[in-house]
């Protein structure tokens, strides 16, 4: 496994490589990166993994500075997973003051864009950039960032990159928490409660298939979560294909969540077929 920190090294050393596969990471690596990583080796004679901890998807007062930076210890949990870590500054990646971005779809300033204005302006920024860096056949993200996950996937096909994207499914706890890099803030008593994210959208699936009320399903869902401790920013039911509203509960739809326990944000998903 070779590190490097430049895009000239990057691409000297990638340009002989036949089929790359890319993993982009904010490193504080846990299970469900590495589940990415060992994925893409079925995807690609070379695999790369990047970490860098984007700026541009943080706001003024989220935990830029406090994220984890573990770029030691995650090294050594992908040595034998990846061929190639990237790990820019970013100095290397923002030369100079970013100015021309990309306009997102309506969808951008919904879910979590409604409470993280900006964010996915700035991941959408760093993914094209990396996209472009790296120039991967195959690049994989995680399903437990639904929303993330569609924005990448209409960036790519409108803007004719010739990538395919494969979504990873959510990998778990034993009790059901999905696994996040955000996971560590949470104080014993709140991990304790934080599978209760999982349990409430498992519910309402079932509730869902035995024809209950979309409406009642998710106030039912908010006022369980807010009762024990939440704040509850979203719980809302999608069609899968567009993340627009549901008109009529049947197709592929997806429940997407998003509450504070404490001071830590969790996100989950749960797709459903009706």
């Amino acid at each position: 496994m070779q590190i490097i920190n430049t895009i000239a090294e990057l691409r000297v050393r990638l340009r002989s490589e036949g089929r790359i596969a890319f993993v982009p990471t904010m490193g504080n690596l846990h299970e469900g990166h590495l589940t990415l990583m060992r994925e893409a080796r079925q995807h690609g004679s070379c695999v790369v993994a990047s970490i860098f901890v984007n700026p541009l998807q943080f706001g003024p007062n989220e935990d830029f500075d406090r994220y984890p930076r573990t770029l030691a210890a995650d090294c050594e949990r992908m040595q034998d997973l990846v061929d190639v870590v990237f790990a820019p500054t970013v100095q290397e990646i923002y030369p100079c003051q970013q100015e021309i971005y990309i306009e997102l779809p309506e969808i951008a300033n919904e879910l979590c864009g409604a409470s993280r204005p900006g964010h996915f302006r700035g991941m959408a920024t760093v993914v094209l950039k990396l996209l472009n860096i790296v120039q991967p056949q195959v690049a994989l993200f995680g399903k437990k960032d639904y929303q993330q996950l569609h924005i990448v996937r209409a960036l790519v096909t409108q803007f004719n990159l010739p990538i395919t994207l494969v979504g990873g499914e959510t990998v778990r706890a034993d009790d059901g928490l999905a696994l996040s890099s955000r996971n560590q803030y949470l104080l014993a008593a709140e991990r304790e409660e934080a599978p209760r994210l999982y349990r409430s959208l498992q519910l309402m699936r079932d509730g869902l298939l035995a024809g209950h009320s979309l409406q009642s399903l998710q106030q039912e869902a908010v006022n369980v979560l807010a009762s024990h401790g939440w704040e509850v920013e979203y719980v809302s039911v999608r069609q899968r294909v567009d993340l627009r509203p549901v008109k009529e509960e049947v197709g592929d739809l997806v429940i997407l969540a998003a509450a504070k326990l404490g001071q830590t944000r969790l996100l989950d998903n749960l797709e459903v077929m009706l």
